[in-house]
């Protein structure tokens, strides 16, 4: 493949309603073309294709073992068990359930990380048996990220099959609770305080090699429940109404959170869950919500949140106001999700390498910046250089019953992978 390294690619990076133009250096672009014809690499690219059969089967494997969030248990056993035979130097579960495989490097200086993620967004009692039709699988969670488990698991394979070691510590993870209320759960405790430095962060868990994402939208949930004595409509009225205090608030909440968010980094906010009340005949005793705030801002996520703390109260005091008798209602808000926003600099080392990668590997397809909720929000808020990365093929439908994987071209992803690794751990 014989590109002009003089030229610079401009793209367009969208954050929120913003356009800016972007470039990928020269510089990266000649590292990135000398490393892929050294005849090493070339051999491991061949290699990647030879198991790419071994790879699909191991995507179905992991996909038909039901994984809803808190329950990655069973998957993590079959999975650090695959990392053992793909030839990692140790395997070990941590305390939170995070499967982590190690493969040594020559000096040692550094860890980096690669991650997948365990966990999907399926119930028990799912029906997650791959079909195939044609070229397709068919099954809920074999892209996300079923499919970025299998990625990890070829390019452990892969280094240790074409003995390629870096001179920085790889950390192969596949982490809990990445999902819904999961919260992040693995990712905050592999960063946390007093853990093991980590250089650089590089997430699997998206669509194709041109999919880059280098930005965290944070998020804020809680589950709100206005409580009351509860009581017969007829001979109990006048006592204070839970379902009124709630109705209160997000009618408080809606105008407010609505001009707040036309202007800046995109900002949402969405009621998504209400509960409570025991027949038609009652007056209920609590009302429920659960409540989703996002931004690609940390400031614009701090400013929604305290106008939905405030207007809670205010629905509160709404209902309490016109009590005829009884006790006064009160609210219990609680904080069920706080995922944090940052972002990595396009110019930075890792970014650049990320698209230089892309586009050598796509022929010159256009990369695509965006920011996105992943495992990576962790590092990008403590300033570590991340980025997530797609698993490549042609995927459709994640979190729904009709997700299906086409393995057109899925090795890229691989190989992308693999390139990555070395240049950010260092390989010559």
């Amino acid at each position: 493949m014989k590109l002009n390294l003089t030229f610079l690619l401009v793209f367009s990076l969208i954050i929120g309603n913003h356009v800016f133009a972007q470039t990928i250096q020269p510089k990266y672009q000649k590292e990135v073309q000398e490393l892929a014809k050294k005849p090493a690499i070339q051999k491991a690219f061949d290699y990647i294709i030879e198991i790419d059969a071994v790879t699909i089967q191991d995507m179905i494997t992991l996909t038909e073992i039901p994984t809803p969030t808190f329950h990655e248990k069973e998957k993590g056993i079959v999975y650090a068990d695959m990392l053992r035979k793909a030839g990692a130097d140790s395997v070990w579960t941590d305390e939170v359930g995070n499967v982590i495989a190690l493969r040594k490097g020559t000096k040692s200086d550094k860890t980096i990380v690669v991650d997948a993620h365990l966990d999907t967004v399926f119930p028990f009692g799912t029906d997650v048996k791959v079909k195939q039709r044609g070229d397709t699988l068919f099954a809920p969670g074999i892209t996300d990220a079923n499919r970025a488990l299998a990625v990890v698991v070829a390019l452990v394979k892969t280094m240790s099959s074409q003995n390629i070691r870096t001179e920085s510590d790889i950390w192969f993870t596949g982490s809990v609770g990445e999902e819904g209320l999961g919260d992040l759960k693995g990712m905050k405790h592999l960063f946390r305080e007093g853990g093991q430095p980590i250089a650089s962060f590089i997430a699997i868990d998206g669509g194709g090699l041109e999919d880059i994402v280098n930005g965290g939208i944070g998020s804020l949930r809680y589950r709100v429940t206005f409580k009351g004595p509860g009581g017969h409509s007829y001979g109990a009225f006048g006592i204070g109404n839970p379902h009124n205090a709630l109705a209160q608030a997000v009618a408080s909440f809606v105008p407010k959170a609505d001009e707040f968010t036309k202007e800046g980094l995109k900002t949402t906010y969405s009621i998504s869950v209400l509960g409570g009340g025991t027949s038609v005949n009652s007056i209920p005793f609590e009302s429920w919500m659960l409540v989703d705030m996002r931004s690609e801002s940390q400031d614009k996520l701090k400013g929604i949140n305290q106008i939905f703390l405030e207007s809670m109260q205010e629905g509160l005091a709404k209902e309490n106001k016109i009590i005829r008798r009884g006790e006064a209602l009160t609210v219990d808000i609680e904080k069920v999700g706080d995922r944090p926003s940052g972002i990595a600099s396009p110019e930075s080392t890792l970014i650049q390498q990320t698209m230089a990668i892309a586009d050598y590997l796509t022929g010159g397809k256009k990369p695509e910046l965006s920011s996105s909720s992943t495992n990576s929000n962790v590092a990008f808020s403590k300033g570590i250089p991340a980025v997530t990365i797609g698993r490549g093929g042609i995927g459709y439908g994640a979190h729904s019953l009709g997700e299906y994987f086409i393995n057109k071209d899925g090795h890229l992803a691989i190989q992308q992978a693999l390139l990555l690794v070395l240049m950010q751990g260092g390989w010559k």
